[in-house]
C-alpha cells in the first residue's frame, strides 16, 4: 500500500495530507455504485473465481498512489445489452473525476476489466 504526503495548499507548511491507496479504493469502489447498468466482479484466489459476479456486489478496485497521482485498477461487470466500450468509458471518466474530487489525487489512469456480462432476463433451464 503506497502512500501520498504533500503540503496542503495556504497552509505554509503547518501540515501535510496523507491518502492511503485503500482510501483511494474505497473511493473509487463506491464512486462506480454511482453508475447504472455496472455491478461487481467475483472475488478471486488463484485466478479462480469463487463465488459470482452480480450487479449487487461491489467492484474490485486496487489503487497505486504515488507522489499526488494515482492509477486505478478496476475489475467491475456491466449489465448487458449495454455497450461495453461506451459503459467503461463513463466508467473511467467518473473515477477520475470522483476519485480526484473526494481525494484531491490527480488520476492519471484507470485500466478497466469487464469480468462478466448479466442478463436482465432469469436464465430458466429446461430438462427434456
Amino acid at each position: 500500500m503506497t502512500t501520498m504526503t504533500a503540503a496542503a495548499p495556504d497552509t505554509e507548511g503547518r501540515g501535510g495530507l496523507t491518502v492511503a491507496a485503500g482510501a483511494v479504493e474505497r473511493i473509487a469502489a463506491q464512486a462506480i455504485t454511482e453508475l447504472d447498468g455496472i455491478g461487481g466482479a467475483a472475488s478471486r484466489v488463484l485466478g479462480i473465481a469463487v463465488g459470482g459476479e452480480d450487479l449487487d456486489q461491489g467492484a474490485k478496485v486496487s489503487a497505486n498512489v504515488t507522489g499526488s497521482t494515482a492509477t486505478l485498477d478496476v475489475r467491475l461487470s456491466v449489465k448487458y445489452p449495454l455497450s461495453v466500450r461506451a459503459t467503461t468509458e463513463t466508467a473511467r471518466e467518473h473515477l477520475i473525476h470522483r476519485v480526484g474530487e473526494l481525494s484531491g489525487l490527480t488520476v492519471t489512469r484507470v485500466d478497466v476489466t469487464v469480468t462478466a456480462l448479466h442478463s436482465t432476463e432469469t436464465e430458466t433451464r429446461r430438462v427434456r
